[in-house]
């Protein structure tokens, strides 16, 4: 996720089940959720977790989700709320009596487990669905739920739908894909998706992956997508609009398709055409891109950020069409996006404290591209983040151990501490182990977890691997300390004071503008 600037000084397989290794990760990341969760049938029902450090109460223990299956209807209005079958295919990994789902902010009408009628509850962001039978460990299952999926928000939290002006999109990082649709929404329990959408014949729908058919009956078109690699939730993207397709051809004969308004699609053609160039530029730096597909999805909403959905970023369209920002700035806006398809989708974080690994990389290979592109060189922008990271880390927290999020807000989360702050700690690695090791690290990382989950340990123990040196020390300091260490090789550097009145627990995150502009102030 990438936070736009605002300020005026700026603006111009099919289910298959999950291998040993994987049901063994999640077990661990769980342990202690399952043991204090699960609870008998006679007991009342309760909102469950894995016991996230910033999200305690999301993801739900004692199933493996190996694939969603989602079919939403779309009337034409975006103020209604769609009819809704969720599919769930799943193993259990724990004795169960009742199954928790995440989902709220939307009616239910029935649920089945395995074909047979169940009944449930709604407690807390919780759908508790009680089988007739108890699920035994190891057994597959399958739950359907019939809803409604409301694409207007709540009044005290965003939603995950984005109403367009001629929608809607989707935006559920980090915490409200299950505001859309029944879930297991914690990025450790990634699954395959299947998602058809049936809307009028003047609407385009499209959804992750690759289009798997498009069906017309009585006005209607239903539009089938599939994913070829494992997805989590926050990733999840369907775009309804009046809209055109656009095709073109990536590195390797790679599919690439853009979802652009119809009437504006001359207009976004010059920034569409350089996606080719941008993954072809991702892959130099750390190998093959990761997925079926990918594409850019142009958005007329006012959403305040852009995102990284799987196979299919989110932009909002005026990013494009507003004049005044470089060229060289948008474009890496974009490259950010593009390198989270590596750095968070493919490689997902185990939980939401491992944060700084998507958006560390992202702003590292987006001011890469900059210094390319622009001519703001990475040592500036690092020298700045440095100047400022005693203050990121007091409002924010340090990189690998950020404060909890504001209630109700999606994005709070996303401080400077996660971006260029996690940046500031990559080039810190670079500058202790050396280009060519930091390098190797890189590609090794997207590589070694491709369609997987990994953390901060992880990330760690590979680094010691390929440098041959014990770091504990270094990533305990630029992790985790309160106050940003030295830097390698820049004694010089020192932190500075901020500037009278200036915000800091908010900042929106942009690339660090060049000298002969204003960066963009907090909200």
């Amino acid at each position: 996720m990438l936070l736009t600037p605002r300020s005026s000084a700026l603006r111009p397989r099919a289910p298959r089940p999950r291998t040993a290794a994987s049901r063994r990760l999640k077990s661990a990341l769980l342990a202690s959720a399952v043991s204090v969760c699960l609870v008998a049938a006679s007991a009342p029902a309760a909102p469950l977790g894995v016991g996230d450090r910033l999200f305690p109460h999301l993801g739900n223990p004692g199933y493996d989700v190996a694939s969603y299956d989602l079919s939403f209807m779309y009337s034409g209005s975006n103020s209604k709320p769609l009819q809704a079958v969720t599919t769930i295919d799943a193993w259990t990994t724990a004795a169960l009596d009742r199954i928790n789902l995440d989902f709220a902010h939307g009616d239910v009408a029935s649920v089945e487990v395995d074909g047979r009628p169940a009944t449930f509850e709604s407690v807390g962001d919780d759908l508790v669905v009680t089988p007739e039978d108890p699920l035994t460990p190891g057994s597959w299952t399958r739950i359907t739920v019939r809803h409604t999926s409301d694409p207007v928000a709540a009044g005290d939290r965003d939603g995950g739908w984005v109403r367009t002006a001629d929608g809607l999109a989707m935006a559920n990082q980090a915490d409200v894909a299950h505001l859309v649709f029944p879930c297991n929404d914690h990025p450790s329990d990634k699954a395959m998706f299947t998602i058809r959408i049936t809307a009028p014949d003047d609407y385009t729908a499209v959804a992750n992956g690759l289009p798997a058919g498009a069906d017309r009956s009585g006005g209607t078109t239903t539009w089938t997508y599939r994913t070829q690699h494992p997805m989590a939730t926050e990733l999840t993207q369907v775009s309804i609009g009046r809209s055109t397709v656009l095709h073109r051809d990536g590195p390797r004969g790679l599919p690439v398709r853009d979802v652009v308004p119809t009437k504006d699609r001359e207009a976004l053609e010059p920034w569409l055409k350089k996606t080719p160039a941008q993954i072809a530029w991702m892959e130099k730096k750390v190998g093959p891109y990761p997925f079926e597909t990918y594409g850019v999805l142009m958005a007329q909403a006012d959403t305040g950020f852009e995102l990284e959905t799987q196979t299919l970023s989110l932009f909002e369209k005026d990013l494009f069409t507003e004049p005044g920002y470089p060229k060289w700035y948008i474009e890496s806006i974009m490259v950010h996006e593009l390198s989270h398809q590596w750095f968070g989708d493919s490689v997902s974080p185990r939980t939401w404290s491992d944060l700084w690994l998507n958006e560390g990389h992202a702003t590292w290979y987006e001011a890469l591209y900059a210094e390319e592109k622009g001519g703001y060189t990475l040592q500036e922008r690092m020298k700045a983040a440095y100047g400022a990271s005693d203050r990121w880390r007091a409002a924010g927290g340090p990189p690998a151990l950020p404060k909890a999020p504001d209630p109700g807000e999606k994005i709070s989360i996303f401080r400077p501490n996660v971006y260029d702050g996690a940046a500031l700690v990559l080039y810190a690695l670079r500058q202790e182990i050396g280009e060519t090791a930091f390098e190797r690290v890189e590609r090794d990382w997207v590589r070694d977890h491709r369609d997987s989950t990994a953390g901060t340990a992880d990330f760690r123990r590979l680094a010691e691997e390929v440098s041959g040196r014990d770091l504990g020390d270094f990533f305990q300091a630029w992790l985790y300390g309160e106050k940003t260490p030295p830097m390698p090789g820049h004694p010089d550097w020192k932190p500075t004071a901020a500037e009278k009145g200036a915000k800091t627990s908010r900042a929106p995150k942009a690339p660090m503008a060049p000298k002969t502009l204003k960066a963009p102030k907090a909200p």
